[in-house]
């Protein structure tokens, strides 16, 4: 019998670790990925591009539940809605999506496809829980990276990050995805908020290096959504554990703070 719980960007950094805690839990998981992959036991890998929807509807087939996580810089809407698609051709159960906080407010295209694919999914007919979710540590840490690179860093005045680590969101995804169809439930969000500037000095601490800051203003509408905190959750957001702090020293070997 093939598995009846589908993850599509199986292979990603969020994919990595909710796929282990599936088969943890007992769950054969289907695993929808761009490019082929080798099967292993319990983990069927099937490709597909939900851009195009080529193979899509092969890939649901039989599937009772779908968590959605598969994203990029762009065409998340479009990607999404050749999903939904496909699982309501297939008779899908529970359509389980990963969206990020701000989809709403903040006026930049990857937010808006971000937004798109909620709608998607909520007009889907579909029993449906959609999850939004800060920017992941891995994310943060990969900008810290490239900007550190630079001679002279620039720290966007009035940017600010709540980020959340990729475990804590994948202990919350498991839940959902295990449990009943629940609409839009409360953003995950990391247990503080941290200034670009902050996150940068972090890092050149952890990492030895001494760079000077050069304070920018990020112009225009996005720049007004920054430093208004439309990105961020700080009221109402479920707080994951494992602190920027914590995940740095983890990462880079090195105390910070």
């Amino acid at each position: 019998m093939s598995p009846s719980l589908l993850v599509t960007g199986g292979t990603g950094t969020l994919g990595g670790l909710v796929v282990p805690l599936l088969r943890a839990a007992g769950h054969d998981v289907r695993v929808l990925s761009r490019h082929p992959r080798e099967s292993s036991a319990g983990v069927e890998h099937v490709a597909a591009d939900l851009l195009t929807g080529d193979g899509v509807e092969r890939a649901v087939a039989g599937a009772g539940t779908v968590l959605h996580l598969a994203g990029g810089p762009k065409g998340d809407d479009r990607a999404t809605a050749n999903l939904v698609r496909a699982a309501t051709g297939a008779g899908v159960r529970h359509l389980v999506l990963i969206s990020v906080i701000g989809a709403d407010r903040v006026p930049l295209g990857y937010f808006r496809a971000k937004l798109g694919a909620e709608e998607a999914v909520a007009g889907s007919g579909l029993p449906w829980t959609t999850l939004r979710a800060a920017q992941f540590h891995d994310l943060v840490l990969t900008v810290a990276r490239k900007m550190a690179a630079l001679p002279v860093l620039p720290a966007p005045g009035g940017l600010r990050f709540q980020p959340v680590d990729a475990r804590d969101v994948a202990d919350r995804l498991v839940e959902l995805v295990l449990g009943a169809p629940a609409g839009r439930v409360r953003d995950l969000a990391g247990p503080a908020v941290h200034g670009m500037d902050e996150i940068l000095r972090d890092y050149l601490r952890a990492t030895g290096r001494r760079r000077p800051l050069l304070p920018v203003r990020i112009p225009g509408a996005a720049g007004r959504a920054y430093r208004a905190g439309d990105n961020l959750n700080v009221d109402t957001a479920d707080r994951g554990r494992r602190t920027w702090e914590d995940f740095l020293a983890e990462r880079l070997g090195a105390v910070v703070g």
